[in-house]
């Protein structure tokens, strides 16, 4: 596996470094999907957190890194024809969700760096203290919020039918994080009702895990960071009827209007889930924009409601030349 990893990152640099390369990647623009970024590396480290988190020393790497190959520009720039085009490409940072170490953790260094970044929210969580279950969950389960909160959890999960796999007790850390990861995931197939009240059996936390509004304007007045609607509830789009599909969208939308002086006129799909049914009412709630999860760079050319996105984690936030190695299997024809 090292070596595998190591013949990427060195593809990946020679790639950028290279006339063919750079000829490839003239006048495109790349959007990078980020989540959070924690105080400290080591938590990131960890599989259950590593494709959501990047730690801060990570995250600066990853900047610098961006800055020596990529002009950082707002996702605006990319995305609105007609924009004169450096001879370096283009590259826009996004974050979604809205959690509250975007602005604790994030900001600073996207400051420090002078690097602009659009924040997509999940609306219903801006300024409240509801949860997001991955983290909740997570956490519980991982044992971040004590042992006996972690044995409640698990007899409520036994109890809707989602037995802990044996692993999840095993006294390797990383193969203990790893399983947990895999549950987590196929938790996903539930029922949100059931996650939430499962979110609800955890423990409250000190913090809120969400942004609230007065940060959300603080980053904003700043001229360096955008925002723009990731759902109201975080609910799959693709799972609702159209009905709640249309108040989903319109809560979202109406949320940010009252909430931001600019939001940017590009939603963002919960989980990257998008179908033609989705799209169309996207588009009739006047969103000539929409970010998706599938990797590729942006031309212009393509369906501007599901605009490609290369997701960043801790391991290519150390290790950027694997995300070119990403951008070059992307951008070729």
């Amino acid at each position: 596996m090292a070596i595998k990893q190591l013949i990427k990152r060195t593809s990946g640099w020679l790639y950028l470094n290279s006339s063919i390369g750079r000829n490839q990647l003239h006048g495109a623009g790349v959007i990078l999907m980020l989540h959070r970024v924690l105080s400290n590396d080591r938590a990131a480290d960890l599989p259950h957190r590593n494709e959501l988190c990047v730690g801060p020393k990570a995250f600066e790497h990853l900047l610098v890194w961006l800055r020596k190959h990529f002009d950082c520009v707002p996702l605006m720039e990319i995305l609105q024809p007609n924009a004169l085009r450096t001879e370096r490409p283009q590259v826009a940072l996004t974050f979604d969700d809205g959690w509250r170490d975007n602005a604790a953790n994030a900001f600073p260094l996207l400051q420090k760096h002078q690097v602009p970044a659009s924040i997509f929210l999940s609306t219903d969580f801006i300024g409240s203290r509801q949860r997001f279950w991955w983290e909740s969950i997570g956490e519980t389960l991982w044992g971040s919020h004590g042992e006996k909160a972690r044995t409640h959890l698990i007899e409520c999960l036994r109890a809707a039918g989602q037995p802990l796999p044996v692993l999840l007790d095993d006294i390797d850390v990383d193969r203990r994080s790893l399983t947990l990861l895999h549950y987590l995931q196929s938790l996903k197939a539930l029922d949100p009702k059931i996650l939430e009240r499962l979110t609800d059996e955890c423990p409250q936390e000190s913090q809120p895990q969400a942004l609230d509004w007065h940060q959300v304007r603080a980053m904003e007045s700043s001229g360096l960071v955008r925002f723009g609607p990731h759902g109201a509830s975080h609910a799959i789009l693709t799972g609702l009827d159209d009905v709640r599909l249309s108040e989903e969208i319109s809560r979202s939308r109406d949320a940010m209007l009252n909430g931001c002086n600019r939001p940017l006129p590009v939603y963002c799909y919960p989980n990257g889930d998008n179908d033609e049914r989705v799209r169309e009412q996207i588009a009739n709630h006047d969103f000539p924009f929409a970010l998706g999860t599938g990797s590729g760079i942006y031309r212009g050319t393509g369906d501007p409601l599901n605009l490609p996105r290369f997701g960043v984690s801790q391991r290519t936030a150390r290790n950027p030349q694997l995300l070119s190695w990403r951008i070059y299997r992307g951008a070729r024809p």
